[in-house]
């Protein structure tokens, strides 16, 4: 019973849209502890992307999976010394963008899948 309430569709995955993202002026969303910020509404790719994150998220426990973001962020800046490339070749971010155009995606993926993105 537990687990059930764990998840949660893409449909009704909470949206914020708010005109100004405070600190995150370069990024059209931001996904914090599976709430989603949006500067503007998403399309059903960008929520995809999003819900991704939630479910890396909730598999890492939340905290964990800011952690590890972090950490992995700052080794790919020193190695790629380009923001936007640190960004992009992040494990969590490589899964995202790879499987946002596949619907089906979310309910076929495996549990820590964004590790074979490492």
């Amino acid at each position: 019973m537990f687990c059930a309430r764990l998840f949660v569709t893409l449909h009704s995955m909470k949206v914020i849209h708010i005109s100004h993202l405070p600190l995150m002026k370069n990024y059209y969303a931001i996904n914090l502890f599976g709430i989603v910020f949006s500067r503007e509404p998403l399309s059903e790719e960008e929520k995809r992307h999003e819900y991704i994150h939630t479910l890396q998220q909730r598999e890492m426990f939340f905290i964990f999976f800011y952690i590890w973001y972090a950490i992995e962020w700052l080794v790919k800046l020193a190695k790629y010394r380009n923001r936007y490339l640190a960004y992009r070749n992040l494990s969590f971010e490589k899964e995202a963008y790879r499987h946002q155009t596949d619907a089906s995606y979310p309910k076929l993926r495996k549990h820590f899948a964004w590790k074979n993105y490492l």
